[in-house]
This record gives C-alpha cells, sequence and structure tokens, in this order.
C-alpha cells in the first residue's frame, strides 16, 4: 500500500474533480451511473466501464483517506 501514500492529495481531488466528474454537463458521468445503479439500469457495458472508471478517483481518494487515517494512529 506504499503507493497509495506517495501519491499526494493535490493529484487525488485534481484527479476527483476532472475525471472523477467528467462531463460536467448536463450531470456528472458518476452521478448518473449511480442513479442508474440505484434505479436498476445500469445493464449496457459500457455502463459498466463509465462506472469503475469515472468511480476509480473517487475509489482511490477513499482508500488514501482510510490509510492516511490508519498510518496517524
Amino acid at each position: 500500500m506504499q503507493w497509495i501514500d506517495q501519491i499526494s492529495w493535490t493529484t487525488v481531488l485534481l484527479i476527483c474533480a476532472t475525471l472523477g466528474l467528467a462531463p460536467f454537463v448536463p450531470e456528472p458521468h458518476i452521478w448518473e451511473k449511480l442513479k442508474m445503479l440505484a434505479a436498476g439500469t445500469l445493464v449496457a457495458p459500457l455502463d459498466w466501464f463509465d462506472l469503475l472508471f469515472h468511480g476509480l478517483p473517487w475509489g482511490v481518494a477513499l482508500l488514501k483517506a482510510v490509510r492516511s487515517l490508519q498510518t496517524r494512529q
């Protein structure tokens, strides 16, 4: 897990703000895909790829946050 420690918070947040939220109009892809997942309409392979692709930065941010809390204690 040392690789996650080497990524700066600035980089993680920048990637979340760009790739994680792109495209910005009419709504971010990640939000659209999460709504589709909740509604049970996320069935196309491209939709799953979009969810994983746009969700990856948020997953890295979550992993980095958990790792930061663990290393403080």
